[in-house]
């Protein structure tokens, strides 16, 4: 990957990070760096009884578990967390406004992604539990999918927008593929995916590309990553695997809306 300052341009060839894990907060992706502007990224992996510290400092950010048991403290409040994996029980995430310092204390193995981006003072720590996610069946046939809304339509986070998508095997998502980097009029939104696989030797593939004829597709595996400056961006999932991604997107407006590629807005209105 080639290292270059987001403020100078970026490729879409820039846009997969593979970071091996390692115990403690892992940073996947840094806004400023390459190809993201505003989003970052992290892992946090715990052993038994370990723990660990995470300052949001001018960021709100959003802690997401992948699997295991905790507790999570902010201040005088404290939650107790857990989740099997990812494909097996709706999240459990932590809304964290700006200049708060979280900590993390694992019960057993424990793994979470942390997102972030810049937002004004304010706000307060919030937890979403499995319970209160919003789950949603989008797509039909072989572009059908499960979207798990975490942080939407709340009124909690101030800019950032978080949620799941869930990939049975051979099927498509982001499809028919979408955009959303304000170049026909929609909101302006950058976003990151973090990709889990089930079984965890397989693999998906997620393309990006352009109208104007840029395009690329990386083979994504089990803890990848991968930052969506712009253009449009299908997921596939081959037979065998099932495909999970975490997404967050952040704008000007915290506001979903997409635009369709025109060569392939047919599927979805026939």
């Amino acid at each position: 990957m080639n290292a270059q300052n987001a403020s100078e341009g970026c490729m879409l060839s820039d846009t997969l990070y593979r970071v091996p894990r390692q115990n403690g907060v892992q940073t996947l992706q840094a806004s400023g760096v390459s190809v993201a502007r505003e989003l970052s990224s992290w892992r946090v992996k715990l052993g038994p009884q370990e723990s660990t510290a995470f300052d949001t400092q001018r960021n709100e950010a959003v802690l997401i578990l992948q699997q295991g048991e905790g507790r999570l403290k902010v201040s005088d409040e404290t939650w107790e967390v857990s989740r099997t994996n990812v494909f097996n029980e709706p999240a459990t995430a932590l809304y964290l406004p700006p200049d708060t310092s979280l900590t993390v204390e694992a019960h057993g193995p424990l793994e979470a992604i942390i997102v972030a981006a810049p937002a004004e003072n304010g706000g307060t720590a919030a937890l979403v539990g499995a319970d209160q996610v919003k789950i949603q069946q989008r797509g039909e046939g072989n572009y059908s999918r499960e979207v798990h809304d975490i942080f939407v339509n709340d009124h909690f986070a101030q800019r950032l927008l978080v949620g799941e998508t869930f990939n049975p095997p051979g099927n498509w998502s982001s499809y028919p593929p979408h955009k959303h980097d304000g170049r026909d009029g929609e909101p302006e939104l950058e976003e990151v995916y973090h990709y889990r696989v089930d079984p965890v030797q397989g693999f998906g593939y997620q393309t990006l590309y352009t109208a104007d004829g840029e395009s690329v597709t990386h083979m994504v595996r089990d803890g990848d990553t991968v930052v969506i400056p712009y253009g449009y961006h299908p997921v596939a999932s081959p037979p065998g695997y099932r495909l999970y991604y975490l997404w967050a997107l952040v704008g000007e407006k915290r506001e979903l809306t997409v635009f369709e590629d025109p060569l392939h807005s047919w599927i979805t209105s026939s």
